[in-house]
């Protein structure tokens, strides 16, 4: 139920008015902030175009009921996640959620295999970001795809890459919206390598082959992530930070950083400003590791308003393509999106909210004044301005009566 009266937000408007912040300036800014949700929450990550086990050093834990199963179940839960998510949504794809009826394998997708995923983001209004599916499948061999030594695995694994630039190229025509193509791959080793050099030199290579082919680069922004390690690849990861770092910088593509993705002391927050200051633009992947790359559900926890804190700071909201990915099967799986949508949304709010004026004290090196403010920060009525946020998109604060009332409805009955 919506609770929050005109006079809260008014009032809550005055005090942070009081300290130089326009809340209409911030409301307004966020509702044109896109942020591109992962589908493959709903489902497990199992998509629908193989019957191979998750694989990739990725592990969904968990068996609450109602897990979709079809792509109809799929469309329809992500249907009800978008009633109850304010402001503007993307939706992201892996290319496993293909829907085939015809025999083709990975390597010979089209965009015919799309065709009602875009009917779908049309009918809500929104782009369409992708992502290949290098994982759970059976020419993963030895756990390499396209890093392997194998030449066969190596060229089936290039013509998926390519074959998604076209699909990504596609969603951006069709939508009229930018899509973006993230490639990331799970190679590594369990233990100690004998060659570390040897698959970097061939996952370059193809990469360099799938980039060969044309495409708009106005319209689809490829993108390379890079990771720490996995389960099974836990002494060698070929896509380390440093390799895509540099061959983003070489290739002139996009980099993606997932907060999940680096040693549990470094965070995401202190690596955008620098990432900004090289790269025209940013994608991330919003997660919450828990000790490792757990992917657990996106929380309106420190880091999280500090990766927005630098976004807004560094006036990158238009530079820096922000997606949700996590996955998580012990619980309510809609209302695992809609927490972790909504806590990105919060963050970005937060951010909104901070003024000018601890850029200053900062700059003039009034460091007992700064610390005072932040912690001010910290207590001001956030919570007020963000129901208003709610009450102008027409979404229900209380969304976990609906989400139960659904699941009885809908997910019980799978």
């Amino acid at each position: 139920m919506l609770y929050m009266t005109n006079e809260r937000y008014e009032s809550a408007r005055k005090i942070y008015q009081s300290i130089g912040v326009d809340t209409e300036a911030a409301l307004e800014r966020l509702k044109n902030v896109p942020v591109s949700m992962h589908c493959w929450q709903g489902d497990d990550v199992i998509g629908f175009d193989s019957r191979e086990s998750l694989s990739g050093g990725i592990q969904t834990t968990g068996n609450y009921p109602g897990r979709a199963a079809t792509p109809e179940q799929l469309m329809q839960d992500i249907s009800k996640v978008l009633t109850l998510v304010p402001g503007k949504k993307k939706l992201n794809l892996h290319a496993s959620y293909a829907i085939i009826d015809d025999g083709s394998d990975r390597d010979s997708i089209k965009p015919k295999h799309f065709t009602r995923w875009v009917e779908f983001a049309k009918k809500y209004n929104m782009g369409i970001d992708f992502n290949p599916t290098f994982f759970s499948h059976r020419m993963v061999k030895d756990g390499l795809t396209l890093s392997s030594p194998d030449e066969e695995v190596r060229k089936f694994w290039i013509e998926h890459g390519k074959r998604c630039i076209e699909i990504s190229e596609y969603f951006a025509n069709e939508t009229g919206e930018p899509c973006v193509m993230n490639i990331w791959i799970p190679d590594g080793y369990k233990d100690i390598p004998a060659d570390r050099l040897g698959p970097r030199r061939r996952f370059k290579e193809s990469l360099d082959e799938i980039l060969s082919i044309p495409y708009d680069k106005s319209k689809v922004f490829v993108c390379l992530e890079s990771k720490v390690f996995g389960i099974g690849v836990e002494s060698y990861t070929v896509g380390s930070s440093e390799f895509c770092m540099n061959y983003v910088a070489r290739a002139g593509i996009t980099p993606l950083m997932d907060n999940g993705h680096y040693h549990p002391t470094e965070v995401v927050s202190d690596k955008v400003s620098s990432m900004l200051l090289f790269n025209d633009h940013l994608a991330l992947h919003i997660t919450r590791p828990v000790r490792w790359d757990s992917d657990h559900v996106v929380l309106y926890d420190d880091e999280t308003r500090e990766i927005a804190k630098e976004i807004v700071r560094a006036d990158a909201l238009d530079k820096v393509f922000i997606a949700t990915d996590y996955f998580d099967a012990s619980i309510n799986r809609i209302s695992a999106w809609i927490t972790g949508m909504r806590s990105v949304q919060k963050a970005l709010l937060y951010a909104l909210l901070e003024p000018e004026s601890l850029r200053n004290l900062q700059n003039e090196g009034r460091f007992t004044e700064l610390m005072a403010a932040q912690e001010e920060l910290k207590i001001m009525p956030f919570g007020d301005i963000w129901q208003e946020y709610l009450n102008r998109e027409n979404v229900a604060a209380d969304y976990v009566s609906e989400v139960m009332d659904y699941e009885k409805k809908v997910l019980e009955a799978r």
